[in-house]
């Protein structure tokens, strides 16, 4: 499997609330995030790894090339600031090998035996689905995207900005797709798309087929009270 990592947002809420050290570095559960996240990967089958940092993370961008040659898979580094994580998403794109992949943002935060057996549900998915995108009932996001998906076969039918009461779902975060989805990735950059729920739609638009998959909680490291939570949960 190939894995994807977007490290390139600033952090500044952390910032002000008074984090010094990058995001990705913060330690979580004796590692960084960016770390944990590199151990999980290397024990999901990871064929290669692509990481976009911004050019402002100097000391994320010397870790990471201190910690390059020890890992046993393909790993690319990108250093490029971007307006927003679907830029981001689109430059990591360009490095990416060929086949399915699976991206996450560095803060999103989950447990390793969820993730372990999402990797291989989507390694061994059916041809016929073109991704499948980690979903969860547990909102702990400012502003969720809803998840519509029909109940006997978990197939994504819409994502919604605001609860309608037929959504099962939110997004967690994780994104497992085909080539396919680059594909739509570069047809959304040319019309200006720059969010990422609006390409999650625009995959829905274009045909593709999406599966939900479960997880029992997800969260995301947005405020430095969520360090706490985040530790607290790993740790649980």
């Amino acid at each position: 499997m190939n894995y994807a990592i977007i490290a390139a947002g600033e952090g500044s809420r952390l910032v002000q609330e008074g984090v010094a050290l990058p995001k990705p570095m913060v330690d979580l559960d004796g590692r960084p995030m960016i770390r944990r996240l590199i151990d999980i990967f290397s024990q999901c089958d990871a064929r290669s790894l692509s990481v976009i940092v911004n050019e402002q993370m100097t000391d994320v961008r010397a870790y990471l090339e201190k910690i390059a040659p020890e890992l046993p898979f393909d790993f690319h580094l990108v250093v490029k600031s971007t307006p927003s994580s679907m830029h981001s998403f689109y430059e990591v794109s360009r490095v990416l090998p060929a086949g399915k992949f699976i991206l996450t943002t560095v803060d999103t935060i989950f447990r390793e035996p969820d993730f372990s057996r999402y990797a291989h549900a989507f390694a061994d998915a059916p041809a016929d689905v073109d991704g499948m995108m980690a979903v969860t009932t547990f909102i702990d996001d400012e502003k969720p995207l809803y998840v519509d998906a029909d109940p006997s076969t978990d197939m994504i039918t819409a994502f919604r900005d605001a609860p309608t009461g037929t959504d099962r779902y939110i997004s967690g975060g994780i994104y497992g797709l085909t080539p396919k989805a680059i594909d739509v990735l570069a047809g959304c950059m040319e019309q200006g798309i720059s969010r990422m729920r609006n390409y999650q739609r625009a995959l829905l638009e274009s045909g593709l087929r999406l599966k939900a998959y479960p997880f029992d909680k997800i969260v995301d490291v947005d405020h430095a009270a969520d360090i706490r939570t985040a530790r607290e949960f790993i740790a649980s």
